[in-house]
């Protein structure tokens, strides 16, 4: 028998539609991909060098757990360039991607019976994670007018005593919403007063389009606020380096030793080239992340511009990360072709079944009405995907 722990968990739906995309174009089916939730961009030259070089130069062994000392003073440097944050190698541990930075994270600080906070939209494996650890998400909405920042009145209503933690993601996924520092500012003060751990996603901290990157953590700094906070980022998204499977996460001393207790378990360390490729990403040439951050605000545009002229389609700014998250409450309810459309699963998979166009449904990330759009994607692919989403919801019947 599967044990009880595999059947609390809901499988990774964003995976699931890019491996159906994946599946269509085998078949030779021309479909458009908006699930996507990395880059269209190739690994830049200089960083493959880095990782050819280690090949060649025999670093193809087993690293220190906690990964190669180069890497943590590497990832050390990064924080103190571009998040004013001082951190020695002992505060920082490399991963196997991001995802087992949070996910270890949740192993290490939480219970079972603790409760731990979760921000609806939400990233989909935020709950997942913290069910893994014995836990529970007790989910607090946020404001969709206001760049997916908490409803404190929410939060309010939901402490108890049993809350032990909180994951905050700002730039968003599924939103592309940044936080201020107001926001989070009175998280952390919040955290503090409860006695919590702050899980800080920081993932998409370079794709940010208007203003820039303030970490959780110099924020808990700089006014003195005392919370136990746990950086969590990533190389993937910032050098499009996805596959390698390169995350960290730094903090206190004892978490992190904590976390690299039980990694050194699981994975042993993280992979030896990726790490080598990881220096260089992290202390070489930065004008690729411009270059891809330019090319990404001008497809947000593009993006927005279309999803907006779509017939009772509202799409907020988003400031971060590379995902649109439209509204399509209007067509919910609505029936084609005989089929009710209660739900944002109804509407992806209509949109999939009619014009070939991949969506994530909103529903999965606990955001009734509305549909995940990634602008990771060249131009010419979303003027020609969206049209094709014009074009099936114009036979939507009123």
């Amino acid at each position: 028998m599967i044990a009880n722990r595999v059947n609390r968990i809901k499988p990774s739906f964003t995976l699931e539609m890019a491996t159906k995309a994946a599946e269509m174009r085998s078949k030779g089916i021309d479909v458009i991909n908006f699930s996507v939730g990395e880059p269209d961009f190739n690994t830049p030259e200089h960083i493959c060098d880095a990782a050819k070089n280690a090949i060649d130069n025999g670093y193809t062994k087993y690293t220190a757990g906690p990964g190669m000392i180069e890497a943590r003073q590497a990832i050390c440097k990064k924080l103190e360039r571009d998040n004013g944050l001082y951190y020695k190698p002992k505060n920082v541990l490399i991963s196997n991607g991001e995802k087992q930075s949070l996910f270890t994270a949740c192993q290490a600080l939480f219970n079972p019976g603790d409760r731990v906070i979760v921000f609806t939209p939400y990233w989909v494996s935020f709950p997942e994670f913290v069910r893994m650890a014995d836990a529970e998400p007790v989910l607090i909405n946020t404001l969709s007018n206001n760049n997916y920042e908490p409803d404190f009145n929410d939060l309010d209503k939901k402490i108890n005593k049993n809350i032990k933690g909180v994951i905050i993601n700002s730039p968003s996924n599924p939103t592309g919403g940044v936080w201020s520092q107001g926001a989070i500012i009175k998280l952390l003060k919040i955290a503090k007063e409860q006695n919590w751990f702050v899980i800080s996603d920081e993932c998409y901290e370079q794709l940010i389009y208007e203003g820039n990157s303030v970490s959780a953590e110099k924020l808990n700094q700089d006014y003195n606020i005392g919370a136990l906070v746990i950086t969590c980022m990533s190389l993937s998204k910032t050098y499009a380096m996805t596959g390698w499977r390169i995350g960290y996460s730094v903090g206190p001393e004892n978490i992190i030793k904590a976390m690299s207790k039980l990694q050194g378990q699981a994975t042993s360390c993280a992979n030896s080239i990726g790490q080598k490729a990881a220096i260089e990403a992290l202390l070489g040439d930065q004008s690729c992340v411009e270059s891809m951050k330019k090319s990404f605000k001008k497809r947000r545009d593009l993006m927005l511009k279309k999803l907006n002229e779509i017939k009772g389609v509202s799409c907020e700014i988003p400031n971060g990360a590379f995902y649109a998250f439209p509204d399509f409450s209007y067509y919910l309810n609505r029936k084609v072709n005989d089929k009710l459309l209660k739900d944002t699963f109804n509407i992806s998979e209509y949109i999939l079944d009619t014009v070939n166009v991949v969506t994530v449904p909103g529903d999965g990330f606990g955001a009734p009405g509305h549909i995940r759009f990634s602008y990771a994607t060249s131009s010419n692919l979303i003027n020609k995907g969206i049209e094709r989403v014009q074009k099936a919801l114009n036979m939507i019947e009123e």
